[in-house]
């Protein structure tokens, strides 16, 4: 199977992204002939982090009221402290998310970029993984939180899940999986 002429989303708040969370995800998508899609809040140009470091910043290409999940095959959500709580406080992005759940598109997620997902209310009964901080967030949830690299629940919508960058091969991969299939 092939992902050419598929499309990605990549849903941003406008700064705090982790950058390798950002780049490798797309750069992957890009090598499966899909075409990744920066979607952010704002127009213009959201600026990524290397932890705490500020990093390269790069150009919006769709914001959160202008997208929807109809015209993409699949969400990846990265991570980052300030990009995962930003992100859950902008409605647009929470729709935009539960548009792919209602859907059943796949949505990959890494490290902080799930608390939009906790925020639109499509985690009960997933199993899910991320950075260990927000366990007890995604337990309130109803999610079923492990410890694991990377972690494909096949319930109503297909979610991946990964904990931080050291993961991001075995995220990745899957990934593309996914939006072969989709």
């Amino acid at each position: 199977m092939t992902a050419a002429g598929t499309t990605v989303a990549f849903l941003v708040s406008q700064e705090g992204i982790e950058q390798a969370e950002l780049t490798e995800p797309w750069r992957a998508v890009q090598q499966a002939g899909a075409t990744p899609k920066l979607i952010a809040p704002q127009p213009g140009e959201v600026q990524a982090f290397q932890h705490l470091d500020k990093a390269q910043s790069y150009p919006v290409d769709e914001t959160v009221q202008d997208a929807s999940a109809d015209n993409y095959a699949a969400l990846v959500l990265p991570g980052g402290v300030a990009n995962g709580d930003q992100l859950r406080t902008v409605p647009g992005a929470v729709e935009f998310v539960k548009g792919f759940a209602e859907a059943g598109k796949p949505v990959a997620v890494i490290c902080h970029g799930g608390w939009v997902l906790i925020e639109a209310g499509v985690l009960t009964g997933r199993r899910l993984t991320s950075w260990p901080s927000l366990r007890t967030d995604y337990r309130n949830a109803g999610a079923d939180w492990v410890d694991e690299e990377v972690v494909v629940d096949h319930g109503g919508y297909p979610l991946i899940s990964s904990r931080k960058p050291d993961d991001l091969p075995a995220f990745t991969r899957e990934l593309v999986a996914a939006i072969e299939k989709a």
